[in-house]
């Protein structure tokens, strides 16, 4: 008996289509048509006073975070999206010559190397890491890059393309051991592998709702370690970085005292409602239940790519997997296509494959079909 599959009726496309793609959008939560008339409903009637509850949710949203990765109140913020909340980040650092080096691997996600590439501009350098076979990171290469120059450490928990789960406790010691920060996307990581700032003493987590947290685009999250949170003055900001946004003051920048001194300005308010929905399901079925379900469904698709030979982009060692089980082969992208169009939903990745990404309410017989409807059109069926 799978005892997490009562939690799938709360998801309508379960309905309609084998969807196996939680790696990129999970599925939505029934209850966010209410919420999202909810906020409809509170514009509609309350007008500009709605900005009392709206203001507030960012921090009460970021709290529903902070449960399921196991930090204190009041220290996760919501922002729109991760490009956002790295260049947040990247804005709070100086970069001078003897400690400019921001360290991270070429299985990092490009938007997030985007960010950090632009801040050699201000003087930064980035130094890769290179993967050797585009699945694992070299774990001890990675420590021996984070010297005494570096200043900051922004490394994917679980890498997008394999699902390689990164050693980040070994990292984040080392970074620390010569004085420099680590920032822990942990995008393809909460949701679906426990997590746990406080065991880890990470200084800064982000991510966001679209994956794994089934919570939708807009909603993105900022764990700032507590004691931290007021030595740094980021350069991006907005008025909500302001201990007085209301006083409108155009002097000297006060910043908050808080984490919301990284808010920046207004938040996306229906992003927060929706994604409000998800989290609550997360916490309710429990990430160590999801973590237990995850690892015996990517096992089985993976047994089930070997007996086809199809190639597996992914770890075999089920503790360095994540999610998500990517195999590959000629021909995949056009294979991806079709399977989409008979209501297998899946994506392709370039070096990747096709990712195929089950989560708490998948069954075991959908993950026995994609790979057998893969097999079908393989041989022209």
């Amino acid at each position: 008996m799978d005892e997490l599959l009562p939690w799938r009726s709360r998801f309508p496309i379960l309905d309609r289509s084998t969807y196996l793609i939680s790696n990129s959008l999970g599925a939505m939560p029934r209850t966010v048509y209410d919420r999202v008339k909810e906020y409809a409903d509170t514009w509609a009637t309350e007008g500009v006073l709605a900005w009392e509850k709206w203001i507030p949710m960012v921090l009460e949203t970021g709290d529903f975070v902070g449960r399921i990765i196991n930090a204190p109140p009041k220290c996760v913020v919501m922002l729109q999206n991760v490009s956002q909340v790295m260049s947040v980040i990247a804005s709070c650092f100086e970069y001078p010559h003897e400690r400019n080096r921001v360290v991270y691997d070429n299985l990092n996600f490009p938007s997030v190397h985007y960010v950090w590439k632009a801040q050699e501009a201000r003087g930064a350098r980035v130094h890769l890491v290179k993967s050797h076979d585009g699945i694992h990171v070299p774990t001890d290469e990675l420590l021996k890059a984070i010297d005494e120059r570096t200043i900051c450490v922004p490394i994917s928990q679980v890498c997008f393309r394999s699902a390689f789960i990164q050693d980040a406790k070994r990292i984040i010691d080392r970074a620390h051991e010569v004085g420099a920060y680590v920032i822990l996307d942990s995008y393809q990581a909460v949701g679906t592998i426990p997590v746990d700032v406080e065991e880890l003493n990470v200084d800064f987590l982000c991510g966001g709702s679209v994956k794994w947290l089934c919570g939708g685009p807009g909603a993105a999250y900022l764990y700032v370690r507590c004691d931290l949170q007021g030595r740094f003055e980021p350069l991006e900001r907005g008025w909500f970085s302001h201990a007085r946004p209301f006083d409108f003051d155009m002097e000297k920048m006060h910043f908050a005292d808080g984490i919301m001194r990284y808010m920046g300005g207004s938040p996306s308010v229906p992003a927060l409602y929706a994604a409000q929905e998800g989290y609550k399901v997360i916490a309710e079925v429990g990430v160590e239940a999801i973590r237990a379900k995850s690892m015996r469904q990517t096992a089985r698709l993976v047994a089930s790519a070997d007996e086809q030979g199809l190639v597996v982009n992914t770890p075999r060692d089920p503790a360095q997997r994540a999610g998500t089980v990517s195999v590959d082969f000629a021909g995949a992208e056009a294979v991806c296509k079709e399977l989409i169009r008979r209501k297998y939903i899946v994506d392709y990745r370039p070096m990747a494959g096709i990712r195929i990404s089950p989560h708490f309410y998948n069954t075991d017989e959908e993950c026995d079909a994609v790979m057998k409807e893969i097999r079908t059109i393989r041989e022209g069926r």
